[in-house]
Order: C-alpha cells, then sequence, then structure tokens
C-alpha cells in the first residue's frame, strides 16, 4: 500500500491546494497554484487537467503509483455522478469534472464538495477520530457543514445538504446574499463580523481577526459585535444539534484561526441555549488547509473500493 497515492485537489475561487495522499492519509508532496477563475469555467477546468495530470507524473517519478484522483470544489456538487452543478466561486456550470478527470488520467477519479471532504479528513484523519457522529462547520467568508457519520459523509438529495449558514436565526433581521434575511452567516461569518465593525466604527477594511483583537484588548464596540456573533453562530448550531444529535462539533475555516476566543464563549452561549438535547464536544479543526486535499483523496479511495 505504500507505493500507491492518490492525486488530490482543493480548488478554491483564488487558488487551488493540490497534494499527493498515500491510503493512511499522509501528504507525500504538496503544491500551489492560482485558480485564475475569471478565465472562465473552460480554462479552470483545463488548469484542473494540467495540474493533475503534473501531479501524476510527479508520482511516477518518485516511484509511486497514481491508483485515483479527488477534487474538491465549492457550490453545489452532485457527488453520484460527477458533476459541479454550480460553483460561483469558480464559474462552473454543470462541469463533468470527474469524467474529464478520468479520461485525462487514465485512473477512477471523485468529485466532491470542498467543506463534505473536509469534515470527512477531520472526522477520519483528524481531531474527529474516536467519533462516530461528527458535524463540522466550516466559519470563514460564508458557514457551511458537513455531517459525518460512521466515516460517511452526507451529501443530501440534490448534493446541498450542509447549509447551516443559512439557518435563519434572526427573522427579518440582515439581508444575507442568499436572498433570505437573518441567516446565521449574515451575522456569524467572518466576512459578517468584519463589515458590521468596520460600518460601526468607521474602519473600513476591519476584519474579524481584527475585531476578536480589540475585543480582547477592552474595545467595547469589538465585544458587542463579537458577542452577538458568537450568540448568532450558537443559535444555529442548536438547531444543527436538535437536528443532527452528534457527538463532536469540528470547528474549522478562517475564525477558527481566534481559537479559544472562539471556542470557549460559543460553547458557553450554547449551552445556554440548549434545552433536552444532549450537549456536543467543542474541538478546533486540526488538519488546517490540508484538510481538503486528504478529504478529496479519501473520496477518491472510497469510489475506487465500492467499484471494485
Amino acid at each position: 500500500m505504500t507505493d500507491r497515492v492518490v492525486v488530490a485537489l482543493d480548488v478554491g475561487g483564488t487558488g487551488m491546494k493540490c497534494a499527493l495522499v498515500r491510503p493512511d492519509g499522509a501528504v507525500h508532496h504538496t503544491e500551489r497554484h492560482p485558480t485564475r477563475a475569471e478565465r472562465g469555467p473552460e480554462a479552470v477546468l483545463g488548469t484542473i487537467l494540467e495540474v493533475a495530470e503534473g501531479l501524476a507524473t510527479r508520482a511516477r517519478a518518485d516511484g509511486l503509483e497514481p491508483v485515483a484522483a479527488g477534487v474538491a470544489v465549492p457550490g453545489v456538487v452532485d457527488e453520484e455522478n460527477g458533476l459541479a452543478v454550480w460553483s460561483s466561486n469558480v464559474g462552473f456550470r454543470d462541469v463533468p469534472v470527474r469524467a474529464r478527470l478520468e479520461e485525462r488520467l487514465g485512473v477512477p477519479a471523485a468529485l466532491g464538495h470542498d467543506v463534505r471532504v473536509g469534515g470527512l479528513a477531520e472526522a477520519r484523519r483528524g481531531v474527529g477520530r474516536g467519533h462516530r457522529h461528527v458535524l463540522f462547520v466550516a466559519i470563514g467568508t460564508g458557514i457551511a457543514a458537513a455531517l459525518v457519520v460512521g466515516g460517511a459523509g452526507y451529501s443530501g438529495a440534490h448534493g446541498a445538504a450542509g447549509e447551516l449558514g443559512h439557518i435563519v436565526v434572526r427573522p427579518g433581521g440582515t439581508p444575507c446574499p442568499c436572498g433570505q434575511r437573518g441567516c446565521m452567516e449574515a451575522y456569524g461569518s467572518a466576512r459578517a463580523i468584519g463589515l458590521r465593525y468596520a460600518e460601526l466604527a468607521g474602519a473600513p477594511g476591519a476584519t474579524a481577526l481584527d475585531v476578536v483583537t480589540r475585543a480582547g484588548g477592552g474595545d467595547e464596540l469589538a465585544r458587542t459585535v463579537w458577542r452577538e456573533a458568537i450568540e448568532a453562530l450558537a443559535d444555529g448550531m442548536v438547531i444543527a444539534q436538535a437536528l443532527y444529535d452528534v457527538d463532536v462539533f469540528v470547528i474549522g475555516g478562517g475564525l477558527a484561526e481566534a481559537g479559544d476566543a472562539l471556542l470557549h464563549p460559543l460553547q458557553q452561549v450554547f449551552r445556554q441555549r440548549i434545552s433536552f438535547h444532549r450537549v456536543p464536544g467543542f474541538v478546533r479543526a486540526g488538519l488546517g488547509d490540508e484538510a481538503g486535499c486528504i478529504g478529496a483523496a479519501l473520496l477518491a479511495l472510497d469510489h475506487l473500493e465500492n467499484a471494485q
């Protein structure tokens, strides 16, 4: 098994994190490439295929056999048919990524959702190990979640499961880019926190981590914005626990960089909100920005095993 690797790519709107991943989840080699989504979907797909082919060539040069390929993209993903149904950050609409990848590399391939494969990696190889029911919550520019049960991810009937950020926690509240008002994402995402503080403090360009730093330094306005964000996140996660009854919440994404400044108050407010439901653990994701590639590789290995 040690001579086998998976070609793995985690494709975002700005950049691609790419790797050769061994079957045990160990990363053999990593690369980064710009996505340059402004060139259009066909050009982006072409870059994915070129990078994947280059990784396969690198693997063989290192004496390793590429046995599968896995790609993760944002948006709505039809994993069963290998289609990027709608990925606004990348410009994909009904793009047959899996088929094109298999044609180019000559190995079985899998296509997954970026957050779901991140959840898969954390549940199997990260801080979620040892827990059967895991909810991975990625809090960054937006908010999304991935439910993993017994090491298997859940994508939903239409590939759109896990849109935790669009649970309405403040009915009639702040407009959300999705078209609703009062979404969890409109209050608790890193983007929303930065924008809220910038508006109130007259501090253009303020980020969520600026808010965390200033709140810790005694800035009352920053403390208020941070507290309101924590309360919105907790309200959404109480709903998630009512629906999923998980063992642990694994918190990832850019906002997780706040560490205990996020986890401690979030868990405290969550406990205040919860009634008869079991209180899950709250842990910070441990695989960092390698989670997407590791998860894409695990998904590809699952598809390879199921096909045999």
